[in-house]
């Protein structure tokens, strides 16, 4: 199982982009999917995420501002990101968890991972 993420590129300030992660492989299905980022010296935090079924949760740094989406049919997940600031300058991770299946002699089995895309750099300057 993979996730690549596109999207990141420098911007200035009260600009936008527009994020995307796939995810391809042996998926039997995805649940959870969210984006992380990572700005220098700081810890990983969560910037948003979707459950398969829609519903979604933001930082309180970027409600209003950023939005998360998903392609079911496509295993993709975006991050509209608008009137971007400064400090939105990170590296932005995308994040899923899998199942995928696998059948042996005592039948179909299902495994649950956790996985995590490349790293997509976003730099908000003027």
């Amino acid at each position: 199982v993979q996730l690549q993420a596109f999207g990141g590129g420098l911007v200035q300030p009260g600009g936008s982009l527009r994020l995307s992660c796939a995810v391809s492989g042996s998926i039997f299905s995805v649940n959870d999917m969210g984006w992380y980022r990572q700005a220098p010296g700081k810890q990983r935090e969560l910037v948003a995420g979707i459950t398969s079924g829609g519903r979604t949760n933001y930082a309180d740094s970027v409600k209003g501002r950023f939005t998360i989406s998903r392609d079911n049919g496509k295993n993709t997940v975006y991050l509209q990101m608008n009137s971007l600031k400064p400090e939105d300058t990170a590296v932005y991770y995308c994040n899923a968890e899998v199942v995928s299946s696998y059948v042996d002699y005592t039948g179909r089995q299902f495994l649950v991972d956790d996985y995590w895309g490349q790293g997509t750099l976003v730099t908000v300057s003027s």
